[in-house]
C-alpha cells in the first residue's frame, strides 16, 4: 500500500519544496491523464485517482517540473 502523505512530501522535495508550483503540476498532468493520456509509471492504476498518478509520477522523477517566466 503507497502512503501518500511520503509520496507527497518526495514530490515536494522535486519542486523545490514550492506547493504552488507542485499543485499547478498535479492539476496539469490530471487533466491530461483524464484526457487519456499513458500513466508513466508501473502500477496497476485502475483504481488510483488521477491526481494520486500525477503526484506518483512527479515523486518518482517521471515527470520534471520546471518554472517558466
Amino acid at each position: 500500500m503507497i502512503r501518500l502523505e511520503q509520496v507527497a512530501a518526495k514530490a515536494l522535495e522535486k519542486v523545490g519544496f514550492d506547493r504552488y508550483l507542485l499543485a499547478c503540476a498535479v492539476s496539469k498532468r490530471a487533466i491530461e491523464l483524464a484526457a487519456g493520456a499513458q500513466p508513466k509509471i508501473d502500477m496497476n492504476v485502475k483504481k488510483m485517482k488521477n491526481t494520486d498518478i500525477a503526484l506518483l509520477e512527479i515523486a518518482e522523477g517521471k515527470i520534471t517540473v520546471t518554472m517558466e517566466s
